[in-house]
Order: C-alpha cells, then sequence, then structure tokens
C-alpha cells in the first residue's frame, strides 16, 4: 500500500448501500455525524431479494416518521402469520400496534431509505468499490477500487453477505455451506395464469412445499423453484433454459416462460461472523449474518442492525459514549442473528419434502392452534420478542419492559412514537418529578399521563429500547450514565 494522508475525511463511511447501510447512514446524520455511503454499483439493480417489511422494522420507520411514505408505497397484509409456510390468523395479544406484514419488493425499500438518508444530510457515492484497509488508533484508510483513498475515523461494512470489509480484517465466518439451492426468475407467462397457478398448488401439494410463483405486476411472475443440485460454479449466471428444464421436470410444463427480468440462485448458507467489531471497523446486515430467506428475515435484520449500532457509534465519534457503549452493540446483535440463524434453520427443514419432516410440519401446525405457541413463533419471525440485556432487571418495577422496545402508545398529547423522530433518548415521566438535567443535550423529557403505561416512569434508549423503569430521581441518575454518558456541566 503507498502512503495516504492521516486526516480524517469524514466521521464514518459505509460500505455498502442497501437498506443497512442506507438505514445505518440516516441513523448517523440525525446525531449529526458526518458519513458517507460507498456502494460498487454504479446503478441500482432493479432486482429485489426482500419482498417486505415485518412488524419491527415497519414500527421503527414509524419511530423515524416515514411510515406514511412507506404505507403509500407498499400493500398490507394483515392478520395473517406464517411459520414455514404454515399460514394462521394472527394471535391474539401481540404487543404492537402493527399487526400485519407490509409488501414491498426491496427497490422500493432501497429508494425510500437512500432518499431519507439523503434528506438528513448522508452523502451516498455509486461505483465506488472499497478493496483494501488499514487502520490505526486514530482512524480508518480505505481504499477504492479506482486507487484513490479516503479516511475515516470509522468504516461500517455493510457490503453484503461476500462482505470484502470482513475479509479484509480478518473476521471469521463460520456456518454451514450450500447443501440446497433454489433458482429465482421474474419472467412473464405464455400460458393462462389459472392454468399457472392450478400447477404451483400440484407441486406444493404433493412434492415440493418450497416452490412457487408470486405476481410482481406489469404481467410479470417470480418463480422460486429448487433446484436439482448445488450448481458446481455458483457464481455462474442463472439461464432462463436453466428455469424451464427445472419447470418441466417438477411441474410437467415451463408456462412458455420469456422475457425474464431477473435470474438468479440462492442457497441455504447459514454463517455468522465471529465479531462484530475489529477496533474501528464494524458490520452489520449481510456482512454480519447470512442464512435462508425462509421467513423474510434477512432485510429486516439488517435494518435493525443499523437501528442498533446508529445511535451508539454517533456516541462515540460525538464523544459522549460510555466506555462499554459501542461494544454492546455485538453483544446485542450476536444473539439476535444466532436466533434467526436457528428458525431459518429449522423453517428450511420443514419445508424438505421428506417425509420425516412432513410429519413433524403437520405437528407444528397443529401445535399452532395453540395460541401462545402460534404468537412465539411470530414473535420471533417479526423480531418483537427481543429482549436486550440491560441490566438487574429482576429487581425493580417494571421489570417485564426493561430489554423490550415499547411499542407505539396513547399519549395525552399523540403518539409515543411521534416523540422519537430525532433519534433521541426520551423520559416518559407520568410523576412530573425526575428530571433528566446534565443530560438535556442527548435525552428529552416529556410529562404525560399515558394511562397505557403502568409504571410511573420509563427511560427509552434512542432505539426504543427500555434502559430504566421507576420512580426514584436518584436511581434514575444512577442509570442514565449507563446509557448516556457523563452529564454536562
Amino acid at each position: 500500500m503507498t502512503d495516504v494522508t492521516t486526516d480524517v475525511t469524514t466521521d464514518v463511511i459505509v460500505a455498502g448501500g442497501g437498506p443497512t447501510g442506507l438505514m445505518l447512514a440516516a441513523e448517523l446524520r440525525l446525531q449529526g455525524v458526518d458519513v458517507v455511503v460507498l456502494e460498487k454499483e454504479p446503478q441500482p439493480t432493479g432486482f429485489s431479494r426482500g419482498l417486505g417489511l415485518h412488524v419491527r422494522s415497519i414500527e421503527i420507520m414509524d419511530q423515524r416518521g416515514l411510515l406514511d411514505r412507506f404505507l403509500a408505497n407498499g400493500k398490507q397484509y394483515p392478520g395473517a402469520a406464517h411459520f414455514a409456510g404454515i399460514s394462521k390468523p394472527w394471535p391474539g395479544r401481540v404487543d404492537t400496534a402493527h399487526g400485519y406484514i407490509l409488501g414491498m419488493p426491496q427497490v422500493v425499500t432501497e429508494r425510500l431509505l437512500a432518499e431519507h438518508a439523503v434528506e438528513v444530510g448522508a452523502g451516498i457515492r455509486r461505483g465506488r468499490e472499497v478493496v483494501g484497509l488499514r487502520q490505526d488508533a486514530e482512524g480508518v484508510d480505505v481504499e477504492l477500487a479506482d486507487g484513490t483513498w479516503l479516511r475515516a475515523r470509522y468504516l461500517v461494512g455493510c457490503d453484503g453477505g461476500r462482505s470484502t470489509v470482513r475479509k479484509l480484517v480478518g473476521v471469521g465466518f463460520p456456518g454451514e455451506p450450500t447443501r440446497r439451492e433454489t433458482l429465482i426468475g421474474e419472467v412473464e407467462l405464455g400460458v393462462p395464469v389459472e392454468e399457472m397457478n392450478a400447477a404451483v398448488a400440484e407441486v406444493r401439494r404433493t412434492t415440493h412445499l418450497h416452490f412457487g410463483a408470486a405476481p410482481m405486476g406489469e404481467g410479470v411472475y417470480r418463480f422460486v423453484v429448487p433446484a436439482a443440485r448445488v450448481a458446481e460454479d455458483r457464481a455462474a449466471p442463472t439461464t432462463l433454459d436453466e428455469l424451464r428444464r427445472r419447470l418441466l421436470e417438477l411441474a410437467g410444463s415451463d408456462f412458455g416462460v420469456h422475457s425474464p427480468r431477473w435470474l438468479s440462485r440462492f442457497g441455504d448458507a447459514t454463517r455468522q461472523a465471529e465479531r462484530y467489531r475489529v477496533d474501528r471497523v464494524l458490520l452489520a446486515g449481510d456482512a454480519a449474518h447470512i442464512h435462508p430467506p425462509t421467513g423474510g428475515q434477512g432485510l429486516n435484520l439488517g435494518i435493525q442492525d443499523a437501528f442498533n449500532l446508529g445511535w451508539k457509534l454517533a456516541a462515540e465519534v460525538n464523544g459522549w459514549a460510555p466506555p462499554t457503549l459501542l461494544d454492546s452493540y455485538h453483544a446485542e446483535r450476536h444473539p439476535v442473528a444466532a436466533d434467526v440463524l436457528e428458525n431459518t434453520r429449522a423453517q428450511m427443514e420443514l419445508l424438505s419434502p421428506e417425509a420425516g419432516p412432513r410429519a413433524v410440519r403437520a405437528l407444528l401446525a397443529k401445535l399452532m392452534d395453540f395460541e401462545d405457541v402460534n404468537r412465539y413463533l411470530i414473535e420471533r419471525v417479526t423480531a418483537i420478542g427481543i429482549r436486550y440485556d440491560v441490566g438487574d432487571g429482576h429487581l425493580r418495577p417494571g421489570r417485564e419492559l426493561l430489554g423490550r422496545r415499547l411499542r407505539d402508545i396513547a399519549l395525552k398529547q399523540g403518539r409515543l412514537y411521534d416523540l422519537t423522530h430525532a433519534g433521541r433518548g426520551l423520559l416518559l415521566d407520568r410523576t412530573g418529578r425526575l428530571s433528566v438535567a446534565g443530560w438535556a443535550d442527548r435525552v428529552d423529557r416529556v410529562v404525560d399521563a399515558a394511562e397505557e403505561l403502568d409504571v410511573p416512569a420509563v427511560l427509552l434508549r434512542p432505539d426504543g429500547h427500555v434502559a430504566w423503569a421507576g420512580e426514584n430521581q436518584q436511581d434514575l441518575l444512577d442509570h442514565l450514565p449507563l446509557w448516556f454518558g457523563a452529564p454536562t456541566a
């Protein structure tokens, strides 16, 4: 490597302009952090791997005042709960104000997040591929494919499952290689839709649950088709003839598919980065974890990584972070991703055409008729059952709330999530007696009766998770520094 300047040119470089990187950039900008997103693709691809947002991601958009624009560009699917393709009615007493899936192609999600990131001041540079880096005690030097260098105080790799950043810092990516492969194609039909639907239903009933077709609009259908085997060269492009042959083998017809808009393949590899942080380099999204797409959790998991990391990294850059705050990103998010890897493994097994998995699937379908079972699975897939370890939760009032995100609740002066758009901490005080003096530059205080809240007061982190509950001022003062650093004079 050639010598490079040691001047910091920006606070944070985000490698990767997908949903994770764009969400992270916006979260950093809300805290006044200078950030630039480097995306290797010169233009958006126009292809969508992810097809929607789960409850927690919908809540995140609501917390930042983005939900209206997302609802205007998506389709709500209320009242249905899914696990491994088993569909059941939405269970009662799910702790959210958003009991639906928001159907939306990933390209639309990326467009809306890019617009938001630019609105709050993030820079997005396309056609910029990261190929090298070195870091020191003060920052990170990043080499681009065109030979230029940039320097930042921190670098975050949001550059996908084959992450260059992860490889450059030598983080292990253990797990399981692809054992089963799936072809995916967005194509037009040459037969009536009714004929195709009947054939797909028969394949799903008799042999392959992991087979399907869905309308994408403008006469285009997305086929998801189990491949005959894992390709020797998985980087080789999928062809229309390959998709046609496999459709013919499984369904007895290739449905006259033509005019492909997108052809690809994906495997069921399951891997997770050993560490999410190496000094001034961090990982998020698919750079930190990959898993089968069953349940549609991947895009959502990455957005939620960014939501957890953004305020913590901003606190570090802005100089008020407690010593362990940035490391809590790995401590909190690594177990969450491990749980997603576990449940996607289970779902893939339940989609197997073999007799044993089909018997287990039939049993699970019956168990999901019990509301508690159904709710447990839905809370895992939608990420609203997550609880972070914020300490001493068993000792204090409101302990059932500690570490959990607080759903949107009605206040005398509006809605809770209307108060969270700026991404600051929030003390919701029903007593009217508590104070955040010394932290007012980081934490807002709202006095409100909040009938839906059955504790005297709660302290919310910028990501909406409850860090403290109670009514004792000294106890609050003991906890504020744990998440918001030392008070100002």
